[in-house]
């Protein structure tokens, strides 16, 4: 049961400075009104996903946690922000896999209504309880099976259907196939179909764009998500017309919300000419995209658009001797091209012994190139270790613009 009084939560607010190991040995088994043991969880998650959620948690004392597991695998509050976006001015949404309801709570800002179906009952009524607590009163909570709701409701029920399928099995293993989720979004799509004009589904961002567009006809829009850091899921928008060319769009949120774009189609890349291939001098910019368009893949289109060359077709380098400050992702200017030979790497050690190391096309991986060359990670400069269309290898010393 989720606890409505209010000493509970005045006692959570009362020791969220302490230190929860004492708090547990000095209330272990005793009998009171407040369960201690449920109220020093609800401390260590506040603090465990103070960042991830720090939008929701600052609007209410009175969030609850019906376990860590539930803030672990919850979106954080900056992607929930943008899964509301795409459902801006909607009707009636249903959030099939709800959870903690951090998504749903969000898509209610932009939907007249939405109907959040979650399986677990205790789950279920901490987002009933969460809800109210933050003055959310256009959630309906369902508890039930997707697969099961979805089958009693008529046709064209909702404007818009978001679903974000479970990536483990039943014996907690981690899975990636579409078909190896639960639940089977792909076996559930005709249904998912059937009820909504449109389908948004969230995956894992391991997942092959080429087999998940195989996967599910009808995808208008796919869209890499992530950080400066990581890509953090791939979204598929399903329409009711198919598209021959459904757009593939790298989405990054910085650090202070705002959002990089790099939208494209597959017929575009293929179109776009073969870039230039050549290798980078002292003073030349280097480019790193950022992970979302990484992972996106259009490596052709990012040199034609922003006028950029690449060491060889397989190296994913981008660079130039212009500086292009709208370029999304990092950009570095090469402090000193380095040969790859045992002369070179005896004596990078004395001239960079703190140096972070990265390594692309490049036949030993960062962490094997780390040890040979015997450096510490870490400091101001990077070391990218590159082979180029000729087949040599180089190691490039950068600075972070």
């Amino acid at each position: 049961m989720v606890p409505e009084d209010n000493n509970f939560y005045s006692w959570v607010a009362d020791h969220s400075a302490d230190d929860t190991s004492k708090l547990r040995l000095k209330y272990a088994g005793r009998q009171a009104d407040i369960d201690y043991a449920d109220a020093i969880l609800q401390i260590d998650c506040r603090r465990k996903y103070a960042r991830k959620l720090s939008a929701t948690l600052v609007r209410t004392d009175r969030f609850y946690f019906p376990d860590s597991l539930s803030g672990e695998q919850s979106t954080s509050d900056l992607l929930a922000v943008f899964h509301a976006s795409l459902v801006s001015d909607a009707g009636v949404v249903a959030d099939l896999t709800a959870g903690l309801g951090i998504d749903c709570m969000h898509l209610a800002s932009k939907a007249r209504e939405v109907i959040a179906v979650e399986r677990q009952e205790k789950l279920a009524e901490a987002l009933r309880h969460n809800a109210a607590a933050l003055g959310i009163d256009n959630i309906k909570v369902v508890c039930d099976d997707c697969r099961d709701y979805i089958s009693t409701v008529a046709d064209g029920s909702f404007s818009h259907v978001f679903i974000d399928p479970a990536r483990r099995d039943d014996q907690g293993r981690r899975v990636y196939a579409l078909s190896q989720c639960t639940p089977d979004i792909v076996a559930m799509l005709p249904e998912l179909r059937r009820v909504a004009a449109t389908v948004i589904i969230k995956m894992s961002p391991m997942l092959d764009i080429s087999a998940v567009l195989a996967e599910l006809p009808g995808t208008s829009t796919i869209i890499s998500l992530g950080t400066t850091t990581e890509c953090k899921e791939l979204i598929a928008v399903i329409t009711s017309v198919a598209e021959s060319s459904p757009t593939v769009e790298a989405v990054t949120i910085r650090n202070d919300g705002s959002e990089s774009r790099f939208a494209f189609t597959r017929a575009e890349e293929a179109e776009a000419p073969t870039p230039v291939y050549a290798t980078p001098a002292t003073g030349d910019y280097i480019y790193d995209p950022w992970p979302a368009l990484m992972k996106a893949g259009a490596p052709k289109l990012i040199c034609s658009r922003y006028g950029l060359r690449k060491p060889a077709p397989n190296t994913m380098v981008f660079f130039s001797g212009e500086l292009h400050d709208d370029f999304p992702g990092t950009v570095y200017q090469v402090a000193e091209v380095i040969t790859y030979e045992s002369k070179n790497i005896k004596r990078l050690k004395k001239t960079y012994p703190l140096i972070s190391v990265a390594t692309r096309n490049f036949d030993i991986s960062a962490d094997a190139l780390r040890a040979k060359l015997g450096v510490k990670e870490g400091g101001d400069l990077r070391l990218l270790a590159i082979s180029d269309d000729h087949h040599r290898k180089f190691m490039l010393i950068l600075r972070r613009i």
